[in-house]
């Protein structure tokens, strides 16, 4: 369960800090193999993978499945607004827009989150965090510059990967209903079972993957890394977080998610760093770090200077 005083210890730092690496490397798997498989097609082989990855520790662990379709149901909604839509929209976002900038975007899933814990009578809309809220659409503002409207590609990719940000942030609300007796690797096996069922009629209708001309062995790996450390491995840490640490403690992964993926998207695939972007996603880490409140509360309970006495 989640600490009374809402802090994180080490050990999840720790797994925030590896969290933020396998997701911050979806972006650039992602990034690969959009150049050769479309977005529903690499969306369905990531659930799908990572479902036939998980499976056999499932069992090895003895974990029971849910019983009947009410035991599925919570796991259902979270692989839908965790997974099935989340994925579909950033990566065809990425279709218009770099890996590093949707990673970026990515970054404002706690501003949705602050929104939908607030409206469902979760947590009590604070006035910190209503200012967070306002200096994180700041920096997204800055981010994009003027590529807001529906008339410019990119400005569709940014919307669309802003309306995945938001689904993880119902899924943040979702997470926190599930049932705490069932263990972080039964948690991403089954929510992860739920999206591949979804995702498959999808994908089958739309893009029709077995008319798809093979993919290069580059693809493939990058295929494997993404269902293997992207998903499998990176859904266990994040169940893990979640209950030990709560729902809006796992979603600070986002703060660092970014500055992986831009990394990556340099390094690797020599997409370049706008100085709008760095600018950007330094205002909204600065609107995260304001919405968590532990910097202030750490300034708050620094100790006064002794003053002088003058003799």
């Amino acid at each position: 369960m989640p600490s009374a005083d809402n802090r994180i210890d080490r050990r999840d730092w720790g797994l925030l800090i590896l969290l933020s690496v396998l997701w911050g490397g979806s972006f650039f798997f992602n990034g690969v193999i959009l150049r050769e498989l479309p977005p529903l097609t690499l969306v369905l082989l990531r659930v799908a993978l990572g479902t036939i990855i998980l499976l056999p520790l499932l069992r090895a662990a003895g974990i029971e499945f849910p019983r009947g379709l009410s035991g599925w149901v919570p796991f259902a909604a979270m692989g839908l607004f965790n997974n099935v839509l989340p994925f579909a929209l950033i990566v065809f976002g990425q279709t218009y827009i770099p890996s590093g900038l949707a990673s970026i975007l990515n970054a404002t899933t706690p501003l949705f989150a602050v929104v939908v814990m607030a409206a469902a009578g979760e947590e009590r809309l604070q006035a910190r965090r209503v200012a967070g809220v306002l200096v994180g659409l700041i920096g997204v503002a800055i981010l994009h510059g003027d590529a807001l409207g529906f008339d410019s590609r990119q400005g569709i990719g940014i919307l669309l990967c802003l309306a995945g940000a938001f689904s993880y942030g119902l899924a943040a609300l979702i997470g926190r209903r599930l049932p705490q007796r069932v263990p972080p690797l039964g948690t991403a096996t089954f929510q992860m079972i739920a999206s591949a069922v979804l995702m498959a009629p999808i994908a089958a209708v739309v893009e029709r993957p077995w008319l798809l001309p093979m993919p290069h062995p580059a693809t493939w790996l990058a295929v494997l890394g993404l269902a293997a450390l992207s998903t499998a491995l990176a859904y266990i840490v994040f169940f893990q977080i979640l209950q030990r640490s709560g729902a809006t403690n796992v979603m600070l992964v986002t703060l660092l998610i970014p500055v992986t993926a831009l990394l990556l998207g340099y390094l690797v695939l020599g997409e370049p760093i706008a100085l709008r972007e760095v600018i950007g996603a330094l205002v909204i880490a600065s609107a995260l770090l304001l919405i968590d409140g532990r910097v202030l509360a750490w300034f708050s309970r620094a100790p006064a200077s002794t003053p002088h006495t003058i003799r």
